[in-house]
């Protein structure tokens, strides 16, 4: 049995997250998506907290034939131990799949093996992307899974990401 782990911020989970877990389901058997910033809420670049985002994970991948983990990680500003808190937080796991050129290079001096996710339609489907169109009443649902237009709507999240943009573009 292979088990995988995907680390993300999922602010929010969109399909282009979908679409590289559904390639990693080809892959593994279990897979874990770590919840990076768990600790960060209510900010233009973090507005969903991490039980937000377990809820919208769960919900999306709930048809997917595959066993997945959702954990919270949060940050930790210390490179050189931050694998092992990543291992401490999650269930054990084989393989990390990672874009991002720190988080590979730190799992590669640990001495986990990492294979890099095919990125889909990047140029639109990223976090930034998506919640601007959240912050300017633009079409976001079309970026997203249907569990997270639900999730979004059951906890007013368009209405708490303008306010917080709010706020953050007047310097508080």
């Amino acid at each position: 049995m292979t088990r995988g782990i995907y680390i993300g911020r999922f602010q929010p989970f969109h399909d282009g997250h979908y679409s590289v877990v559904e390639r990693i389901a080809d892959d593994v058997d279990e897979l874990v998506l770590g919840i990076g910033s768990a600790d960060a809420s209510h900010s233009t670049r973090n507005p969903f907290t991490a039980g937000e985002r377990i809820m919208m994970i769960t919900k999306s991948l709930a048809d997917l034939d595959l066993v997945t983990y959702a954990v919270p990680i949060e940050d930790l500003d210390r490179n050189a131990v931050w694998v092992s808190h990543v291992e401490s937080m999650s269930p054990d796991f084989d393989v990390a799949y990672a874009n991002n050129p720190l988080v590979i290079q730190l799992f590669r001096e640990a001495g986990v093996e990492v294979r890099q996710s095919p990125m889909y339609d990047r140029h639109v489907l990223e976090g930034s992307e998506v919640r601007g169109r959240m912050i300017d009443d633009g079409d976001w649902e079309s970026l997203v899974p249907d569990a997270v237009v639900e999730v979004v709507d059951e906890i007013d999240g368009i209405e708490r990401i303008q306010m917080v943009s709010d706020t953050d573009a007047n310097g508080a």
